[in-house]
């Protein structure tokens, strides 16, 4: 990733369809990452290991996350809430498991039905399983900490609480810990003072941020996040998504406004900007009753604006 300075990743197709009632057609899921990905998107978290049963969106899993591994350079990224699901990624080649566990007590109860330590405990195992593949087949293993800044049924997480379990994952075994503002509770100031304290904590771990714009502060949450020194942001094209154990939540970060504002700071992501609103289409089609946010989309680049991509390839 040398040609990168900060790292970007797709969510929408899992964050942003598990809240979809409607199903989205597996041959339209893939064309969307097919064409994401020609943007010069890094990864793309492409699906969700969870039993189909609870989430029908995800019926496909096997055969979006198979079709999505044929494409040159792109890392394959798979959500998975247990040992099973791990199992069933691993089997296919994903390059990346995102394991969530909710800081929330509240939260991870009516996520994933069971206490904190018990997550922590199947992290564990699957970080064992991993322990046990030859290195060729060895995904990263990224432990995501939901939740950890704010919650909309306990309020604010104590700072504690997110300090404590990013240490259990990161003594589990994890290779990455994605700290994720799951309701868009946070405000800079509390960005950046959990994200130095974890820092602190694990000077040695790779940090990434997931954050909602439930009340407007998304991307002046990722701006604190940089001072911070965090470098990966997952996002999600047109603000889709949500948690649907989460009321009040709203969509992720808009992926086209998270590209220009990384852009126009000077910070290459490789993504074309161009090339990224027009995949919003592919969205627009299959999904014409769901709301789609964008200032870059509405606005379009300012009069004279060159991209880093373009003047990259001048």
């Amino acid at each position: 990733m040398s040609d990168r300075d900060v790292t970007v990743c797709e969510v929408g197709l899992r964050d942003g369809l598990q809240m979809v009632n409607t199903f989205f057609p597996t041959d339209e899921k893939l064309a969307w990452i097919r064409a994401e990905a020609a943007t010069g998107m890094p990864q793309i978290e492409v699906t969700s290991f969870v039993p189909p049963k609870l989430v029908p969106q995800f019926v496909d899993a096997a055969e979006v996350a198979s079709a999505a591994l044929q494409i040159p350079g792109l890392s394959v990224v798979g959500l998975v809430p247990n040992l099973k699901g791990a199992q069933r990624a691993v089997e296919l080649g994903v390059h990346k498991l995102n394991f969530v566990m909710s800081v929330s007590k509240t939260h991870n109860l009516k996520n994933v039905r069971r206490e904190r330590e018990e997550s922590v405990a199947d992290f564990a195992r699957i970080a064992e399983m991993l322990r046990e593949l030859p290195a060729e087949r060895r995904p990263i293993l990224c432990g995501g900490l939901s939740t950890a800044l704010g919650c909309s049924y306990e309020g604010e997480i104590p700072l504690d609480d997110i300090r404590r379990f990013a240490v259990m994952l990161a003594e589990a075994g994890a290779d990455e810990l994605m700290i994720a503002d799951t309701v868009g509770y946070a405000n800079p100031a509390q960005v950046r003072k959990a994200f130095t304290a974890v820092q602190a904590d694990l000077p040695n771990m790779k940090l990434g941020a997931h954050f909602h714009d439930t009340r407007g502060l998304g991307l002046a949450n990722v701006t604190a996040a940089l001072e911070a020194g965090v470098r990966q942001f997952d996002a999600s094209l047109a603000g889709l998504g949500g948690c649907p154990f989460a009321p009040g939540a709203t969509g992720n970060i808009v992926m086209e406004d998270l590209c220009f504002l990384l852009d126009s700071m000077g910070m290459r992501t490789g993504v074309d900007l161009e090339r990224l609103v027009e995949v919003r289409e592919i969205v627009a089609r299959n999904l014409p009753d769901t709301p789609m946010y964008g200032g870059l989309a509405r606005a379009g680049l300012p009069r004279n604006y060159r991209p880093l991509v373009q003047r990259a390839a001048a």
